[in-house]
C-alpha cells in the first residue's frame, strides 16, 4: 500500500519546528513541512494560497494547518485534490473569530500593532521581566521563523479580515477547550482536546501522536 502524504502548515510566523514532536507511523505516512514565504505587495490571501499549493506535489495529500496556517490550507483546498484537510487551533469561518478581532477589523486597529518588535526577540528577551515572560520569549525565539515586518503586517490583516462566512463541512477541526486566542465558545462541531491551549500542537503532542493517525484514516 502506498504511503499517505501529510503536509503540515505552521501558524502565523511560526517555523515548521512546531511539529518536531509529532510522530506519525512511518510505514503509513510520509510527512512534508511547508514554510511561510514573503507575500507580494498587496497580495490577496487566495493568491498566496495558490502559490503555496504549488508546493504540495502529491495527489490526494492530507493538509494539516495550525491557527492562521489552518485558514491558509482551507484556501489552498480549491487548488488541489486532497484526501483530507485538518485544522488545529483555528477557525472555519470569520463568524468563529472572537469579538476583539471583529472589532479590530471594523476599527482597523490591527494596523497599529507594533509588529516590528517581533523582529528582535533576542532584545526583548534581554529586557523581559519575570521568568514566565522570559520562558515565553525563548519559545518565540525558537519557533517564530518569519519575523519580517511586511509578512507580519500582511498575515495579521489576512487573519482578521478573512472573508469566509460559510463553513466547509468537509474540514476537520481539532480545537482545545482552553484556547486563549480562539475561545471555544465561538467554535462549533470540532474534536475537543481537553485542556488544550492555542499552543497545544507543542504541549499536547502525545494526544496528536495517539489520535492523528486514526483521524486521518477515518
Amino acid at each position: 500500500m502506498s504511503k499517505i502524504h501529510v503536509y503540515f502548515m505552521p501558524g502565523l510566523a511560526a517555523s515548521p519546528t512546531i511539529f518536531e514532536m509529532i510522530d506519525l507511523p512511518k510505514d503509513t505516512f510520509e510527512v512534508h513541512l511547508l514554510h511561510w514565504f514573503l507575500p507580494e505587495k498587496n497580495e490577496l490571501l487566495v493568491d498566496y494560497a495558490k502559490r503555496m499549493a504549488k508546493k504540495v506535489t502529491h495527489e490526494n495529500a492530507v493538509l494539516i494547518g495550525v491557527s492562521f496556517g489552518g485558514v491558509l490550507v482551507q484556501e489552498m483546498k480549491q487548488f488541489l485534490t486532497t484526501k483530507k484537510i485538518i485544522i488545529v487551533s483555528s477557525v472555519r469561518s470569520n463568524n468563529e473569530l472572537p469579538r476583539r478581532m471583529k472589532i479590530a477589523k471594523t476599527t482597523k486597529a490591527y494596523k497599529l500593532l507594533p509588529t516590528g518588535l517581533l523582529q528582535d526577540v533576542e532584545l526583548l528577551t534581554k529586557y523581559a521581566f519575570g521568568d514566565t515572560l522570559k520562558k515565553k520569549l525563548k519559545l518565540y525565539e525558537k519557533y517564530l521563523h518569519m519575523r519580517n515586518k511586511e509578512y507580519l503586517d500582511w498575515a495579521i490583516e489576512q487573519m482578521i479580515c478573512w472573508d469566509r462566512t460559510k463553513i466547509d463541512t468537509e474540514i476537520i477541526h481539532i480545537h482545545g477547550d482552553a484556547d486563549e486566542v480562539f475561545p471555544v465558545k465561538h467554535i462549533k462541531n470540532f474534536i475537543n482536546v481537553k485542556g488544550g491551549t492555542h499552543a497545544m500542537i507543542l504541549s499536547k503532542y502525545r494526544w496528536f501522536n495517539t489520535n492523528l493517525p486514526k483521524i486521518i484514516l477515518e
